[in-house]
């Protein structure tokens, strides 16, 4: 068995976000080169990663062996290239279809807990 070349930290509370992960988990399941990590566990403790639980749950975190923190688009980048999808990846590095990702996964990210039905009028329901 490899050692893991990634480490994820998503929200098993978020219904897309977890249908993704699951992907890519049955994907790694010979592989083992991610670490999934559920931030929405209770028993998750972000103080490790010298960012706290608000950061992590405003835009997708991962981590790379040497400890350097990596987010947004560049985490599932380094997710499908992890599971051999590296010439999806090398499409996603292209000029404009890269910035259009990135504009795209930050409206996603800033509106994930409307979308996934987890925000009412008044607040968003996650743990802070």
């Amino acid at each position: 068995m490899r050692s893991p070349e990634f480490e994820v930290f998503y929200d098993g509370e978020c219904p897309l976000c977890l249908r993704e992960i699951n992907f890519l988990k049955r994907r790694d399941r010979d592989r083992s080169c991610i670490v999934f990590t559920d931030i929405a566990s209770p028993d998750f403790d972000a103080s490790h990663l010298g960012i706290d639980h608000a950061q992590l749950m405003a835009r997708i975190h991962g981590k790379l062996p040497d400890g350097t923190l990596v987010q947004g688009v560049e985490v599932f980048r380094r997710l499908y290239a992890a599971v051999g999808f590296s010439w999806l990846v090398a499409l996603s590095r292209l000029p404009g279809i890269a910035q259009l990702l990135g504009i795209a996964y930050t409206v996603f990210a800033r509106n994930r807990l409307r979308l996934t039905g987890r925000c009412d009028t008044e607040a968003c329901s996650v743990r802070q």
